[in-house]
C-alpha cells in the first residue's frame, strides 16, 4: 500500500516531467523557448560543476535566512504584544493593516534608491514581506487562547511576561506556525523577485542573467533549483510542525 501511495502522490510529476520532455521533442513547442528536461538536466550538472550553482544558492539562502529570520524575531513578540496590550495594539494595528494587502515587490524601486544593490536591500525586502505574515499570525494565534488558560496561570502568581510567552504564545503555536509556513513561502517569491532587479549574486540573478543571454537551458535549470529548494524548505517545515503540534494528538 504504501508502494501504491508513493506511485500515485508522485506520479502528476512523473507525467510532467514526461510532457516536458516530449513536447518540444515532438515540436510541439519550440526548443528554442523550452529546451527538452534531458537538456535543462545537463544544463544542471553544468552550472553544479562549475561551482555557479553553489556560490549563487548560497548567497541567496544566506538573504532568505536573514530575511526571515528577523521577521520571525521581531514579529512574534509585536504580534504577542498586539494581542495582550492595549497600548500596543492601538500604534501598532493600523499600521500592520495598511500594509498587509500591499505588494511587497512594490517596495523594490524604493529599497534600490535607499539601500543599493547589497544585501541589505535584499534582507529588508524579506524582513518586511515576512514581517506581517508573521505578526498576524501572532495576534491572531494569542487573541484566540482561552481566557481560562491565562486566568489559571495568573492564579499561580505568573507575571505578564509569563502568562504570555509561557502560556499564551505556546498555546497560540498551530496558528502562529502556520503563519511562518506562509511567509517561507512568501520569502521565496521575494528574494527571486528582489535579485531579479538589484542584485550581482544570487539564484534570482542568475535566473535573469542567463534569460537575458538566451541560455535558456541553463536558465530553466536555475528555476528548477529555486522551485526545489521552496519545495524541500516547506516539507521540512512542516515535518517540524508536526513534531512540534504532537502534543496535540
Amino acid at each position: 500500500m504504501r508502494l501504491i501511495d508513493f506511485l500515485i502522490r508522485w506520479s502528476p510529476l512523473a507525467i510532467l516531467a514526461l510532457a516536458w520532455e516530449a513536447a518540444p521533442r515532438l515540436g510541439l513547442i519550440n526548443p528554442q523557448s523550452l529546451p527538452p528536461l534531458s537538456v535543462v538536466a545537463v544544463s544542471l550538472w553544468q552550472l553544479a560543476a562549475s561551482g555557479d550553482l553553489l556560490t549563487n544558492g548560497l548567497q541567496s539562502l544566506w538573504r532568505l535566512v536573514a530575511g526571515l529570520g528577523l521577521a520571525i524575531l521581531i514579529g512574534v513578540p509585536l504580534g504577542a504584544a498586539m494581542a495582550s496590550n492595549r497600548i500596543v495594539n492601538v500604534i501598532v494595528a493600523p499600521i500592520a493593516r495598511a500594509l498587509y494587502p500591499m505588494p511587497k515587490s512594490a517596495l523594490i524601486p524604493v529599497l534600490l534608491l535607499w539601500l543599493g544593490l547589497g544585501n541589505a536591500s535584499k534582507i529588508t525586502l524579506i524582513f518586511l514581506g515576512c514581517l506581517l505574515p508573521v505578526l498576524m499570525s501572532a495576534y491572531n494565534g494569542v487573541r484566540g487562547v482561552e481566557p481560562v488558560m491565562l486566568w489559571s496561570a495568573r492564579s499561580f502568581g505568573r507575571g505578564p511576561l509569563s502568562v504570555l510567552f509561557g502560556v499564551a504564545v505556546p498555546a497560540a503555536m498551530p496558528e502562529l506556525l502556520a503563519g511562518i509556513r506562509s511567509a517561507l513561502a512568501l520569502s521565496f517569491v521575494l528574494l527571486v523577485s528582489s535579485e531579479f532587479l538589484m542584485a550581482r549574486d544570487g539564484l534570482g540573478y542568475l535566473i535573469s542573467f542567463l534569460g537575458d543571454g538566451g541560455a535558456y537551458a541553463p536558465m530553466f535549470a536555475a528555476v528548477i533549483v529555486v522551485s526545489s529548494l521552496g519545495f524541500a524548505a516547506d516539507r521540512l517545515f512542516l515535518g517540524l510542525m508536526r513534531r512540534m503540534l504532537a502534543w496535540r494528538g
